[in-house]
């Protein structure tokens, strides 16, 4: 059982730049339960009731304005996926380097698919590498039952000898798919618009998901993160994270706040993509992964946004003539490419092999 800490900031506050080049600050590495992350029930979200609907919505739209942050229980996806989307998890990263190496993500160009190695980067500039590797893989139609006619797969990378891998993996995707288009309509209500408003940007969705391996942090929180502080690209994140614990969010006042798990539960957190359109209304938030459990953690995280075709132009509810849009409007492709290269060019390791795995 986790230890409830008081946080008190003997050194000035750590200033960090982020990818998306905004700065944050923290007042210290020790991370707290005395706050708490919103937990949401779901069941609504499926009822045949827009009342229903509604009320679900105006309690993400409270977690979503105030912290960027909720869990999801009772949201109807079948545990079962879960575990055996983390058994793959565990089998596909306990390969040797060279066959995991087959499927390096340095293959691929701007895309952030295939395998990035353990110690790949260092997202904060601590003494050691950020201590985790990770398979990433994107969204494709053949494996999407609610595909629109004529949408082209984007390009993954997928070992060649691992059996019931890309299968297993994509039936769990699939059903996040399900819900996270669900989510999409109950995130329109959420900023009182029209509940179909963002249907138009999910036919051909942004969907992209990974698998994730941390082993238990020897180096002090100080020195090393197991993934660094970080804001994710899309409109929102989808985790599953196992009973380990490790992930950390970091709140307004600049504390660390354990997002401890809760089985059967999904996190849920507020990404780039939808600040910019919300015009900072829902706050993407910084988070990381610390793994002090004295085991090893795995986790597999669903990134949703909307069709990389489209602009990401504001959202009419967020904005007016006396808060006026903040951001220069852009694709969503546009806005992922820049990230993602620019996360890919901090990649610390060397070894690129001469033999592909299979691209698809």
């Amino acid at each position: 059982m986790s230890q409830t800490a008081t946080i008190e900031a003997s050194e000035p506050p750590r200033t960090v730049t982020l990818m998306n080049g905004s700065t944050f600050s923290f007042k210290s590495n020790i991370s707290t339960t005395i706050e708490k992350i919103p937990v949401i029930d779901a069941a609504r979200i499926w009822s045949e009731s827009l009342e229903d609907r509604r009320a679900v919505a105006e309690q993400i739209r409270e977690a979503s304005r105030n912290i960027g942050f909720f869990y999801l229980v009772n949201h109807g996806v079948d545990e079962s996926y879960a575990e055996a989307t983390f058994e793959q998890a565990k089998r596909f990263f306990a390969l040797p380097e060279k066959e995991k190496m087959r499927v390096f993500t340095g293959l691929v160009p701007n895309e952030y698919v295939g395998f990035h190695p353990m110690e790949c980067y260092n997202r904060n500039g601590w003494k050691h590498q950020d201590l985790s590797e990770a398979f990433n893989w994107n969204y494709d139609p053949r494996e999407d039952p609610e595909a629109v006619e004529g949408a082209e797969p984007t390009a993954s990378l997928w070992p060649a000898d691992l059996p019931g891998f890309r299968e297993t993996l994509y039936a769990y995707h699939s059903q996040l798919l399900r819900l996270a288009r669900r989510l999409a309509r109950i995130f329109a209500l959420a900023l009182h618009l029209p509940e179909d408003a963002f249907d138009d940007y999910v036919q051909r969705p942004e969907a992209g998901m990974r698998i994730l391996h941390y082993p238990e942090q020897k180096h002090s929180v100080d020195d090393q993160n197991g993934i660094g502080a970080h804001t994710d690209v899309e409109c929102f994140t989808i985790v599953t994270q196992d009973s380990s614990g490790g992930l950390e969010v970091l709140g307004k006042n600049g504390n660390w706040i354990k997002a401890e798990p809760i089985s059967g539960s999904f996190v849920v957190n507020i990404a780039d993509c939808f600040m910019r359109q919300t015009n900072d209304f829902f706050v993407s938030t910084v988070h990381r992964v610390i793994n002090k459990s004295g085991k090893e953690r795995y986790s597999a995280p669903f990134f949703f946004g909307f069709d990389r075709r489209k602009l990401l132009e504001p959202i009419p509810t967020c904005v007016s003539d006396d808060n006026p849009m903040k951001y220069p409007i852009m694709t969503g492709g546009e806005y992922y490419e820049w990230r993602t290269n620019k996360q890919k060019k901090t990649n610390h390791h060397e070894g690129v092999t001469d033999m592909p795995g299979r691209a698809t």
